[in-house]
């Protein structure tokens, strides 16, 4: 038998395999029938079983006798695209799914046309619906048109892709140097400008500064400060649109000297006669730094007046003196009032006067930014108050100063004096400039940032970080942590229905009404803080290893952290005592205190006791005198258990009452049968013998009442449940609460982070803390226990333990620093000259701040002027999942800070593969529940799941669902036994809600939820790359020849300034020749970088009669080539190299590679990619060698609206994304442009549009 197996036909085998296909789909109501072979033509009769397969003379079916049919012809592999990564390779006929060689996932040959974004796609055959891979739109095939679509050629996809990026991201920073200036000395350590900034030009000075002299005698200023000085002066000269004075924006980064720039704006104005300044920063500390900037500037006779320290009085007035100088407040005292309604800023506004037209400095300005919030949010007080004195005193000089004043494009509300909207400007209020940032992205704030260089309000340059070293460390749970977090997560589970149990309970027996929303709140909020202070624990351990090794390493450290748990430490002195046997845990504590403040409790019942009873009889006594008491009264028995004892004081008013009128007479009986023979009132309480109590019929015992109760609930008791259900119902939520507390207890949970790390490290003796907290848990000198102290002491003063502990550090007499945003801002811990503590900082983050500014701002501890070395920055990260969220928030802000900022999307550490709060994360969220509720199928296979194992994929996505349930994502319907579950759509797209209630997962399932979600976000951004509508910021276009066409035409002018905007038009040769190419590659092989697959390579196909040529180098990145085309150069992307072997093979002939290449090379300096016949013609540049771009640069946003609507007339792709291009020239005298991207086919629109054209002159 095996034998003549062996010898079956080709035929036979592809019969039965089709034959058992077509019974499967027979018998599967979600497949349709499709044939092995190629589809028949639509006109053919035949069905596609008859005319795809010659049947054998003995097929039982057949009922004419036919000549036996030709041998078959060998099959033809036919080329496929995966629906996934839409990589091309060769299908074997008769095979229905066939996993794609590059990701794995399983492919088809069904080709239709995707009806809403018009795509050619090709999906699943066995399947009746799937979704488009670029729109997400679900297509039917069965209703599809089946025609048959020319193929599009794979090797003009990957150009279009190519060129749909735009350009590459080019260097990050340039050295910076004033170009208009020449005064003063050199910075004494680099200074760099974002590459985009230094495109642009500052208008020309014509401020003379009084104190210039001063300035080059004393050199107490920089070049690049007094460059500061100068145009914010000439700004302040300057009147807005709405008639106030222009303000200057001081974008410093960390550490350059905004501080010492600051003070000589002040000097200057106080040479001019204006003797009055308000500075107003974030912590009061920071007035000493005043006090010393100023005095190196020479101005010592400028007194500096603290606000907190002034009385609520005038404070010109006799008895405060304040005539002229510098009042230094705090944007906390901003907002500050008296006991008697007197505010800090009525006190400023009146001391400054109504024609004010001094400085008023906003340092570190953006603790204003909250403004304008987002959706459902409040502004701050900080926001309104900056906002309001600024209107109080229009005439004033403002200076916003901040290195992250900007973060956001919604965070320069307050900023209402660079007058980028408002009266007389394209933008009428602030919510239309904000609507235009937000449409245009990342490229459009950069455009903002250049705009006002180039208009003399802005300037922004910061250290170079050159030197500094990031790394992101991934901290581990260890697996003891790992079974801690677990259980935690359990606890919370429990909680979660504890406190809904609990909350029914007390909705049916209590008459109180529960704050539910506020008990979710707070159990949210304290869900996050618990898992966030876990998370930062289990880092702990790899900490201290690395504190000890740099100090091995004969550095010093610096950790920043952002809390400090002081208010978990304080609550547990309160309840314990300020002895303890060792430091507390935090999150234990958090949790506590949430359970026994907020668990909810029935109203405690009271027993009604004698003093009721007698109200009663008093109210009847005085109801009617005709009727004897003891005709409407039953004698009771009083006998109460041994518990419930009368006091004598009721005693002696019930003897009172008993004698005043003799009808009350109320015998007392002592029972002493057993307790079987008492009933117990169920309103009053109190217990009647059963001999004393009147024949009763049917009743439930727990419901019996005395006949005073009775008649007493009937008149003067409120309707509702007994007291023995009140007592029943007040010890069950009791009981619950009890338990959940004696399960928090027993959880082996952490200590506090910041006692940890200071104890393992040798104590406060050898750590400096700068924290915001008052007092400390300290280890006893024996050993055993720890004891609660105040970090001041008689010698050092609360108010500068923080200074006195940073001068300890600076000293070296400690060599670890411990930081928290609130007793480090402005703080300097560089390795400065001037110090005697030189050694090198490494920087740990133990908790990423929540935001960028609060990021930038620690960073910029370390890393400051005059230092001896830069740090090195370590970013700490656990391997849970869900800590992402605190770092995603981080990135979504380093990715919009651009060049308003020195924190570049694209320095320092890549933070950008944490951004998730996007829109791109939002989709994949969407997707992501889609999948799990089963609505849509996932577009990736789970994490840990095998495609082929549909098992596997059930199951987890069993365990997604019971875990987003537990953490209410989800809400279990209930109905059936697989889980049936729905959620509200409101919270399909938030990705804050997602991230945060991730952390109380348990961490297996967290880390593959939070990786499913990693793999379709990055499935979406690939897909969005593809298409081109990826939003990369500034990108440069790069080719090997770049030449100004002609002379910019100027489209507008700016009145104020005299900047302009001006369209500049660039010739591109892209092409590599064939001896750039030749040679690209002989020092690739010279170097002794050269792989065995480096080398020129031959297209399989072809595409208009010839053969496309490539050159591949092996890639930095695993199994990835780079790409130089002898058309457009290096490819913006690497190639996978199971793709280029699928799409291209080998040359071993250098010849046939240079006759290719030439040719390529030369035709492609005529016509695009697609052939003289192409559609667009000479507007097309597909895969061409020369290219025509048109840039605006220079000031845009004044014309920003027009400049859209003029370009969205002829190019409907400006909607979906903006592109904005970085040119240089290769000429000798290179220029570089910096601008917004115009379409070819628009260019004689914009012009049109703003009629207005001046050809500038070389």
């Amino acid at each position: 038998m095996s034998g003549m197996n062996k010898k079956k036909s080709p035929n036979l085998e592809q019969l039965r395999m089709e034959l058992k296909t077509r019974r499967y789909r027979r018998h599967n109501p979600y497949t349709r029938p499709q044939t092995l072979n190629p589809p028949t033509k639509p006109n053919s009769s035949r069905s596609s079983f008859t005319s795809s397969t010659s049947l054998p003379r003995s097929f039982p079916n057949r009922k004419h006798h036919q000549p036996p049919p030709p041998p078959p012809k060998p099959p033809v592999a036919r080329k496929q695209r995966c629906t996934n990564c839409r990589t091309c390779f060769s299908a074997p006929p008769g095979v229905v799914q066939l996993p794609c060689p590059i990701c794995q996932i399983a492919s088809s040959a069904v080709k239709i046309q995707c009806f809403h974004c018009k795509a050619l796609v090709k999906g699943p055959s066995d399947l009746v619906q799937f979704p488009c891979p670029l729109c997400f739109v679900i297509l039917d095939v069965g209703d599809a048109d089946r025609k048959q679509e020319e193929e599009v050629n794979e090797l003009v996809e990957e150009v279009e892709q190519e060129e749909g990026d735009g350009g590459v991201a080019g260097e990050t920073f340039t050295d910076y140097r004033p170009s208009k200036l020449s005064i003063g000395p050199p910075h004494p350590d680099p200074i760099v400008e974002t590459s985009s900034l230094s495109a642009v030009q500052p208008p020309e000075p014509t401020y003379d500064p009084m104190i210039k002299n001063d300035l080059e005698r004393s050199k107490a200023l920089s070049c690049l400060q007094i460059e500061t000085l100068v145009y914010a002066c000439q700004r302040h000269l300057q009147h807005i649109p709405s008639g106030a004075r222009a303000g200057f924006f001081l974008g410093d980064g960390a550490g350059v000297g905004k501080g010492r720039t600051v003070a000589g704006i002040i000097w200057e104005n106080w040479h001019h006669g204006r003797r009055k300044a308000l500075w107003i920063s974030v912590g009061s500390d920071l007035k000493f730094d005043a006090r010393r900037d100023l005095d190196d500037m020479g101005a010592s006779c400028i007194a500096v007046h603290a606000l907190n320290k002034l009385p609520y009085v005038k404070l010109d007035s006799k008895s405060v003196g304040v005539k002229e100088g510098v009042i230094f407040s705090t944007y906390s005292s901003l907002i500050a009032s008296s006991d008697r309604g007197r505010t800090r800023m009525q006190q400023l506004v009146q001391w400054c006067g109504p024609e004010f037209d001094g400085l008023i400095i906003f340092d570190e300005c953006h603790k204003a930014k909250n403004l304008v919030p987002e959706k459902d949010k409040n502004p701050t007080k900080t926001g309104q108050a900056v906002l309001a004195i600024q209107a109080q005193l229009p005439e004033a000089r403002i200076v916003y100063c901040s290195a992250t004043g900007a973060s956001e494009p919604r965070n320069m509300a307050y900023m209402v004096r660079l007058g980028l909207w408002g009266a007389g400007t394209c933008f009428p209020d602030f919510s239309d400039f904000l609507g235009a940032l937000e449409k245009g992205g990342v490229g459009a704030l950069e455009l903002v940032a250049m705009d006002m260089k180039a208009r003399g309000m802005y300037l922004c340059r910061t250290l170079s970080y050159k030197g500094a070293e990031f790394e992101i460390v991934d901290a581990s749970l260890d697996d003891r942590m790992t079974h801690a977090y677990k259980k935690a997560t359990e606890v919370w589970v429990d909680l979660h229905e504890e406190l809904l149990s609990a909350i029914d309970l007390c909705a049916q027996v209590s008459t109180n009404n529960i704050n539910t929303r506020k008990i979710w709140a707070l159990y949210w909020a304290s869900h996050q803080r618990f898992f966030r202070h876990l998370c930062m624990s289990a880092k702990v351990p790899t900490v201290v290893r690395l504190v000890k090794q740099a100090l091995m390493e004969d550095k010093c450290v610096v950790i920043g952290l952002q809390s400090t748990g002081e208010a978990r430490t304080e609550d547990a002195v309160t309840k314990y005592g300020s002895e303890l046997d060792d430091f507390i845990s935090g999150p234990r504590e958090l949790l506590l205190k949430f359970v026994e403040d907020n668990f909810p409790l029935p109203k405690k019942p009271e027993i009604l006791h004698d003093d009721g009873v007698k109200e009663l009889q008093r109210k009847r006594h005085l109801a009617s005198r005709d009727v004897s008491g003891k005709s409407r009264v039953k004698k009771v028995a009083k006998c109460q258990p041994p518990s419930d004892a009368e006091s004598d004081e009721e005693s002696k008013i019930v003897s009172g009452l008993e004698s005043s009128d003799p009808d009350y007479e109320f015998p007392k009986y002592e029972i002493k049968e057993e307790m079987e023979n008492l009933l117990q009132c169920s309103l009053c309480g109190k217990y009647a013998h059963q001999s004393f109590v009147p024949p009763i019929g049917d009743f439930v015992l727990e419901k019996w009442a005395c006949d005073l109760c009775k008649d007493k609930s009937d008149k003067y008791l409120l309707p509702g449940p007994n007291i023995i259900e009140l007592h029943k119902s007040y010890d069950t939520a009791m009981q619950s609460r009890h338990k959940i507390l004696e399960r928090i207890c027993a959880l082996d949970l952490p200590k506090n982070p910041l006692d940890d790390i200071i104890d393992q490290l040798g104590g406060h003796d050898k750590v400096a803390e700068i924290t915001g907290r008052k007092g400390m848990l300290v280890r006893a000198p024996s050993g055993t226990g720890v004891f609660y102290q105040t970090r001041y002491s008689k010698d050092v003063t609360a108010d500068m333990v923080n200074m006195n502990e940073k001068k300890l550090f600076m000293e070296g007499t400690k060599l670890v620093a411990i930081i928290s945003e609130a007793g480090s801002a402005g703080v300097s811990l560089q390795a400065d000259r001037r110090v005697k503590n030189q050694k090198r900082r490494v920087h740990l983050t133990l908790e990423l701040p929540w935001s960028a500014d609060r990021a930038i701002q620690q960073f910029g501890r370390t890393h400051r002027s005059n230092q001896v070395s830069a740090p090195e920055y370590r970013l700490l990260f656990s391997n849970l999942g869900g800590e992402r969220r605190f770092a995603s928030a981080v990135a979504k802000r380093l990715e919009s800070l651009g060049a308003l900022t020195q924190g570049d999307r694209r320095a320092g550490p890549s933070l950008n593969a944490y951004n998730y709060d996007s829109e791109y994360g939002k989709r994949a969220l969407e997707l992501l529940y889609g999948g799990i509720l089963g609505k849509d199928p996932l577009p990736v296979v789970p994490p840990g799941c095998l495609s082929d194992r549909p098992d596997t994929i059930k199951d987890f996505i069993m365990q997604a669902k019971a875990a987003l349930v537990s953490v209410n994502i989800f809400k279990d319907d209930g109905l059936g036994g697989d889980m049936d579950c729905s959620m509200d759509d409101k919270y399909k797209r938030n990705i804050r809600r997602f991230l945060n209630r991730l952390l109380g997962i348990a961490p297996e399932i967290q880390n593959r939820l939070f990786e499913l979600f990693v793999n379709i976000l990055d499935l979406l951004v690939h897909k969005a790359r593809i298409e081109g509508n990826f939003d990369t910021g500034i990108v440069d276009l790069k080719a090997t020849v770049i030449e100004l066409q002609g002379n910019p035409k100027t489209v507008y002018v700016d009145q104020m300034s005299g900047a302009s905007a001006d369209l500049f038009t660039f010739t591109l040769d892209r092409g590599v020749s064939w001896e750039l190419a030749n040679t690209m590659l002989n020092e690739k092989q010279k170097a002794g970088f050269c792989s065995d697959g480096d080398g020129f390579y031959k297209s399989n196909r072809e595409w208009l009669g010839r053969h496309h040529f490539i050159l591949a180098f092996e890639s930095s990145a695993p199994s990835m080539c780079k790409i130089v085309r002898p058309t457009t150069g290096e490819s913006t992307r690497d190639m996978n190299l199971a793709e280029l072997t699928l799409k291209y093979s080998k040359v071993s002939s250098l010849k046939e590679a240079q006759i290719g290449w030439e040719n390529e090379y030369e035709v492609s300096s005529k016509q695009c990619m697609h052939g003289p016949n192409c559609k667009k013609g000479k507007l097309c540049s597909v895969g061409s060698r020369l290219q025509q771009v048109n840039v605006l640069g220079g000031v845009i946003f004044p014309i920003w609206g027009n400049v859209l609507k003029a370009i969205s007339k002829k190019s409907q792709q400006i909607l979906k994304r903006l592109r904005v291009v970085r040119v240089e020239t290769t000429s000798d005298n290179s220029r570089r442009i910096v601008g917004l991207f115009v379409p070819k086919e628009a260019v004689d629109t914009v012009l049109q549009d703003l009629q207005f054209v001046i050809v500038l002159d070389d």
